[in-house]
């Protein structure tokens, strides 16, 4: 299920500069504003769908924030977080003097539960909790990387987007959750067998929109270890593993066929020739044309 609907705060002449909504991830919407001085935004109670995760992208500034009841006066700086739960009400007024830059992620909430449940958690007993300016640069990094994705057009493909929106997940619950549980894959393991299965699948669907779901689903797998149980089996991330093999296959087609390009990149399930360029150009040092003009 994707966030089919996120309503935004009340800013008075708030500029949208970038958003994932293009993209179309899924269970998160990325978006960075820029606000004139002496802003407000405010969000009534229940409006908001999604839990609400926002960071200041300035340098230090005064902040006024009210979640519920509570008010909070700070100064804050890069990588302060802000996090309102979904359908509580939130008002800020921003400095009087400077322009406000901020990156806000939006979280369904199901994405949380289902994290919290396969991880073996009781996902009716955990609850995000507010926080009014926190620093967690950690989760900054994470969003940065995620901001960084939008603007290369999604360079990276979903599974990349969603395997960073799953270490965001387990970080909430670890370090903002009511119970505030230790999420430890340890005790886990990838058999071989499985290993092997989750392989077959990925190299049977790389035309497709490969989500870290479907793959842990094709061998009985939580997916909230499994790209990490991957990775310690293969010594690679999932992603980056998925990547190698679309360029792969699109090496051997371009070598043994006469298929344009752009046919090549959805083959192999790219979005996009360039895509699929600049992938190729940074596995293999050359670019699709010149794989191509290399044929004897």
């Amino acid at each position: 299920m994707k966030i089919c609907s996120v309503e935004h705060s009340r800013l008075e002449d708030g500029v949208e500069v970038l958003s994932s909504r293009k993209i179309d991830w899924n269970g998160i919407i990325v978006e960075q504003y820029q606000a004139p001085p002496n802003c407000v935004g405010e969000q009534s109670p229940g409006a908001l769908l999604a839990h609400l995760l926002n960071f200041p992208s300035v340098q230090p500034m005064q902040l006024v924030q009210q979640h519920g009841e509570r008010w909070h006066e700070s100064i804050v700086k890069q990588g302060d977080l802000a996090l309102v739960p979904a359908g509580q009400t939130t008002y800020w007024r921003g400095p009087t003097d400077s322009p406000l830059s901020y990156l806000c992620v939006y979280l369904q909430p199901e994405l949380v539960t289902k994290m919290a449940a396969s991880a073996d958690l009781n996902p009716d007993r955990i609850e995000l909790i507010d926080c009014f300016s926190r620093f967690d640069p950690h989760l900054y990094q994470i969003a940065m990387m995620l901001l960084a994705e939008i603007k290369s057009g999604g360079l990276m493909g979903k599974l990349y987007a969603e395997s960073l929106t799953q270490v965001l997940v387990i970080q909430l619950l670890r370090n903002y959750s009511s119970l505030q549980p230790k999420i430890i894959a340890d005790r886990y393991n990838l058999p071989p067998r499985r290993l092997e299965n989750a392989i077959d699948y990925i190299h049977a669907h790389l035309d497709g929109d490969l989500s870290m779901a479907q793959i842990a689903a094709s061998v009985s797998t939580s997916p909230t270890y499994f790209a990490s149980l991957f990775k310690q089996a293969t010594g690679i991330s999932l992603h980056q593993y998925v990547i190698k093999q679309r360029v792969n296959r699109a090496k051997i087609l371009l070598e043994t066929t006469d298929l344009p390009i752009s046919n090549i990149a959805s083959q192999v399930g790219f979005a996009s020739s360039s895509h699929l360029t600049y992938h190729c150009k940074r596995l293999t040092g050359m670019t699709p044309r010149q794989i191509t003009n290399s044929k004897t």
